[in-house]
């Protein structure tokens, strides 16, 4: 009996020092050696300092800067630890709301947020990613509509030219992948660091 055990316990020994030791440690070696940036999370700094990833949404909210998607995440209470509250784009906690289409709470929200944009950029219809979260809570990016949407607010706020800011959108929007795979976005964290290095802020 102990003869047909060995070569079985030899084997998943050997399969798990393979597949769950040497070849992840060397796919990992590989892609920090081949792709260092992407490796470490995409990192993006600004005078030496780490200010976020291309990878994670931020929760911009003023006047004076392009806002991302909506984010459902949320955060333990600190006041109740069997509660949570809002946190947008947590990234411990990345999830969707989980709301289905027909949820009243999802309804009120959506319209909520609508008819706050409608007022904001009137006469021009409001982008769906503007007022939908994604299924991460994370999402970095935004639609081109949805950043030229938001000109006429921060080109008032920041008191520069629309047409200054719009070439700021467009030189900072990502088309497709070999212009086939995904679709053309904006970054919503470049968009705003390019947008401060202009100077008025």
């Amino acid at each position: 009996m102990l003869k047909q055990i060995r070569p079985a316990i030899l084997m998943i020994v050997l399969m798990t020092v393979l597949t769950g030791l040497a070849y992840p440690l060397a796919m990992t070696g590989i892609a920090g050696f081949i792709f260092p940036h992407q490796a470490n999370g995409s990192l993006i700094e600004k005078d030496g300092k780490v200010i976020g990833s291309a990878l994670i949404g931020q929760n911009f909210t003023g006047p004076t800067y392009f806002h991302g998607r909506p984010s459902a995440t949320t955060d333990t209470d600190p006041a109740d630890a069997t509660k949570t509250v809002p946190a947008p784009y947590n990234a411990q906690n990345s999830g969707g709301s989980n709301a289905g289409p027909t949820a009243k709470s999802l309804i009120d929200r959506v319209k909520e947020d609508t008819d706050k944009l409608a007022a904001e950029n009137s006469g021009t219809p409001v982008p769906v990613d503007l007022v939908t979260t994604s299924a991460s809570g994370l999402d970095p990016d935004i639609t081109p509509a949805a950043a030229l949407f938001q000109v006429p607010r921060v080109a008032s706020a920041r008191k520069l030219p629309e047409d200054r800011v719009r070439a700021l959108v467009n030189e900072n929007t990502t088309g497709r992948l070999l212009g086939i795979i995904g679709e053309a976005h904006v970054n919503v964290l470049g968009l705003n660091m390019a947008l401060d290095a202009v100077g008025k802020g």
